[in-house]
């Protein structure tokens, strides 16, 4: 019995020590990292200045794999079913991970069950905008509106369950307006739509919507983010606008399949941070309105319950079900 015990003992030595001599020669081949959306999006933005720091810090190949569909579910879930060895990484959004188990009744996997956040790695305020033909120039003089003209106020989202349906959503519940919810297949359509005064509000991002702000095509009333952006220092924050619970901040950040071993998932986390403080990724994130973040994989997972918790209730108060 004696000699058995010694001998699981030594083998459980052996797997940990193998385990530990993974992790500090990793990455010995290429890393691939899913993103959920088309090539060429606001993730993909983020996620390749990112990816190719890393690579060149790991002398490893970082892939970027897009994979888009069902609001990011069917890449996320890609991520999850993933061999847990650090080689299969998820790059997800807010958009991505927190809501859809608010809109969807069966998920076939569990976000904080089944992905090991790594690091939260940039933030992406969206702000609320109106067609310059509304009489609104602040948010208290929207709301305003909205409640004198009740059901008459349309926003447009990027389609049903979007981060701007949410948002929008939990600014109507916040200050006890019904603002008219008009769904668009996209940014692009939705944008068009508010330029085009077919309806007359919308929060999106500020790297696709300041120019028209500057063109003086659209009014930009508060951004969602604790600080004002650098990129645009004019537009005041919700908290500055009376509004400071408030918020329409859109993160980014990168998983790691459940049960990835721990030490990798440090090291990954090491490298990610690194790879945000260097100034031309700094600058070039930040010049297109995007906050650069970085985070330990506590805070990240910390702020993924959280929200999840939060969408959750917008979707049940609003009536908000995919479609």
């Amino acid at each position: 019995m004696r000699n058995k015990l010694l001998l699981a003992c030594g083998s459980l030595i052996g797997v940990i020590a193998h385990a530990d001599a993974a992790a500090q020669n990793y990455p010995v081949k290429p890393v691939r990292i899913i993103v959920p959306t088309p090539a060429g999006g606001n993730p993909d933005f983020i996620a390749r200045p990112v990816a190719q720091k890393m690579s060149e810090s790991l002398r490893q190949t970082f892939i970027i794999d897009n994979r888009p569909g069902a609001a990011g579910t069917i890449g996320v879930e890609l991520a999850t079913r993933a061999v847990p060895d650090g080689y299969t990484l998820l790059f997800g959004a807010i958009g991505h991970v927190a809501t859809p188990p608010a809109l969807y009744e069966k998920l076939t996997y569990d976000a904080t069950r089944d992905l090991a956040a790594i690091s939260l790695l940039a933030d992406a305020p969206f702000a609320l905008f109106v067609h310059p033909s509304l009489p609104a120039k602040s948010v208290r003089e929207l709301v305003a509106l909205a409640k004198a003209r009740p059901g008459q106020i349309t926003y447009a989202s990027f389609g049903v369950g979007s981060f701007p349906h949410f948002v929008t959503e939990a600014l109507n519940s916040a200050t006890g307006v019904k603002m008219v919810h008009v769904p668009y297949k996209g940014s692009a359509p939705a944008a068009t739509a508010l330029l085009g005064g077919e309806v007359m509000a919308g929060f999106d991002a500020l790297q696709s919507t300041l120019q028209y702000v500057r063109a003086k095509r659209l009014r930009a009333l508060a951004i969602g983010s604790p600080q004002r952006a650098k990129v645009a220092p004019e537009i005041m924050t919700f908290a500055e606008a009376g509004f400071p619970n408030v918020s329409s901040s859109a993160w980014f950040g990168l998983f790691a399949p459940a049960n990835t071993p721990r030490d990798i998932v440090t090291k990954l986390n090491s490298e990610a941070v690194k790879a945000l403080a260097v100034p031309e990724v700094r600058d070039l994130f930040e010049r297109a309105g995007i906050i650069p973040v970085g985070s330990t994989p506590e805070q990240f997972a910390q702020q993924v319950r959280s929200d999840i918790a939060k969408y959750g209730k917008v979707a049940r108060e609003a009536g908000i079900r995919a479609e």
